[in-house]
């Protein structure tokens, strides 16, 4: 066991050393967050607070905060009222997809929808970007307001487009990046660009941070449906399946189709035209996917993002902040939470 923990705190190192980076300013963040989020009407606060209560790694705030220190913004706390936006907008999107995905459970938590309903839940969300778009018209950047609702337009573009392909296990790879270009690296995107942004830098400094934030968010949503299915990883806590069960088709699904017999691609067809999968038929396809190799296929398709991530910051001249940027894109990938 020693030598899975000192794997496990290997690969979290990246994500610790940004966090600590910005440590003071995100306990801001979390300060401005809850201010934001107190409501006079019982049940609004009520379910604020238990969502803040379920934590969360606060990785897009880090991000923002992250872009903003190594583009040198110092004075003013733009970029912690920003980065309390960008959580906003996330913690809205899961709360709206925990209704779309019937979702129960979401870190090793009771979901608000699965406690007070899902017409609480979805209005809770609304309620949640309500606010941050009341903080954005208060930041007075027009380039910001502008940033963070088409990210917002894009997000849910994404959502639909999940749908439309729902249980399509024939789905193209280009439809599935174009799913989660929307539904996760477009936030990512934003959080890092909006840095650039608070120091009126030059575009060619918003379109490096923009494309490595999208790099990133690309490589880390391929980490997180990988981990799905990554039996190996059990050890680390994470439980696996969840995607299975809930009858997403991933990028696993997808590259596994692909390399399937006949009578094998008619058997996961009809997998996933099932209103519910068991767990016989989750091992079926864990066998399936360890025979044909393929959460290293998907880690071969995340390194060419982690690539393209982590050179997009060779813009910058070397800095502490551009170092644990460039670490995270190893993190996004290996990371086990």
């Amino acid at each position: 066991m020693g030598t899975v923990v000192q794997l496990k705190n290997q690969i979290n190192n990246s994500y610790i050393e940004l966090k600590n980076s910005v440590e003071d300013k995100l306990i801001l963040v979390d300060e401005k967050i809850k201010s934001k989020l107190f409501s006079k009407v019982n049940l609004v606060d009520d379910m604020t607070k238990y969502h803040l209560r379920t934590g969360g790694k606060r990785l897009r705030a880090m991000l923002a905060l992250g872009a903003s220190k190594l583009c040198g913004y110092s004075k003013g706390s733009r970029d912690v009222n920003l980065a309390a936006c960008v959580e906003l907008i996330h913690a809205a999107t899961l709360m709206h997809d925990d209704v779309i995905d019937n979702g129960e459970i979401r870190r090793g938590k009771k979901t608000l929808n699965n406690i007070w309903g899902n017409k609480s839940a979805i209005l809770v969300g609304d309620y949640l970007l309500s606010r941050c778009f009341e903080m954005m018209v208060e930041d007075g950047s027009l380039e910001i307001l502008k940033l963070l609702s088409a990210t917002s337009a894009e997000i849910s573009q994404g959502e639909v487009l999940q749908l439309q392909y729902q249980g399509e296990v024939d789905m193209l790879e280009e439809t599935y990046f174009k799913i989660i270009s929307s539904k996760t690296a477009s936030l990512f995107a934003a959080a890092t660009k909006a840095g650039s942004i608070l120091s009126n830098k030059e575009n060619k400094i918003k379109d490096a941070l923009e494309f490595y934030g999208k790099n990133l968010g690309l490589t880390f949503q391929i980490a997180d449906d990988t981990l799905d299915y990554n039996s190996e990883l059990k050890f680390f806590g994470k439980e696996i399946g969840n995607d299975f069960y809930e009858g997403k088709v991933t990028l696993p699904i997808i590259l596994l189709y692909q390399k399937l017999r006949t009578d094998e691609k008619k058997e996961i067809k009809e997998f996933f035209q099932k209103k519910e999968r068991s767990h016989e038929e989750f091992n079926k396809i864990i066998l399936m996917i360890k025979k044909y190799n393929i959460i290293f296929e998907c880690y071969k398709k995340a390194d060419h993002f982690i690539n393209l991530a982590s050179n997009s910051l060779s813009i910058f001249d070397d800095s502490k902040e551009k170092e644990i940027l460039q670490n995270l894109t190893s993190f996004s990938l290996e990371r086990n939470f």
